[in-house]
């Protein structure tokens, strides 16, 4: 390949065995959380409401808990030290592009030692509930409202110079996915890209997006 490969990897479900948003609204939610989610997904609301909706129901007494629960359920998708080391070999770029939230997401990466910064959502803790902070919101470009936008993180990189690689799962990865030069995805995302004609290839663990890596740096085309 003759341009350098850029990895732009979700963090909810794809760097995790699970969404950790989801997985914390199930043990501190707020009663209505569901129906807030749901909105998310079928978008009836922009993403950046949604999230900042969820964890407004969240009293910040409770910080040290819901971090320390993070901590404690989260599960490591297998192979994702591996694929780590492989992008260092390679030398392909590697950058997180997280929905998720600052106070859970660098915890959760930092015994992995990631070089590049980690693009994802801040928090406040100053008032009585949680508010969200979007560090990385919407260009001019966009206007979907995504909190964390993947699409303007893309664009901040020279089209010319890069593949461009969206690895993710879910509504979140959807606009970036559609920017990117080749997607590989599971889940709803997934069946987004095969809905809409995207080059993509499916994984379920990092030890399969080696796989797809190595077939891309060799020139081998997917369909």
């Amino acid at each position: 390949m003759s341009k350098r490969i850029a990895i732009f990897c979700d963090f909810d479900g794809t760097i995790t065995e699970r969404d950790m948003i989801i997985t914390i609204m199930e043990r501190f939610g707020a009663p209505g959380w569901e129906t807030t989610k749901d909105q998310i997904l079928n978008q009836e609301i922009s993403i950046q409401q949604g999230v900042g909706t969820l964890f407004h129901g969240i009293s910040t007494t409770r910080r040290d808990e819901v971090a320390a629960y993070a901590q404690e359920v989260a599960a490591i998708r297998a192979g994702f030290p591996e694929f780590l080391e492989y992008c260092k070999e390679q030398e392909i770029d590697f950058w997180v592009t997280s929905g998720g939230i600052d106070f859970f997401v660098k915890p959760l990466l930092e015994p992995y030692a990631i070089a590049n910064p980690i693009y994802c959502n801040g928090s406040d803790f100053s008032g009585e509930t949680i508010r969200i902070t979007w560090p990385h919101a919407c260009d001019e470009h966009c206007t979907n409202g995504c909190g964390m936008c993947k699409p303007t993180v893309l664009r901040k990189f020279p089209e010319e110079d890069l593949f461009k690689i969206v690895i993710g799962d879910s509504i979140t990865d959807l606009q970036a996915a559609k920017r990117a030069d080749f997607v590989i995805a599971r889940s709803k995302l997934l069946k987004d890209c095969e809905a809409l004609g995207l080059a993509h290839a499916p994984f379920v663990t990092f030890h399969d997006v080696i796989a797809v890596l190595q077939q891309l740096v060799k020139g081998e085309v997917f369909q």
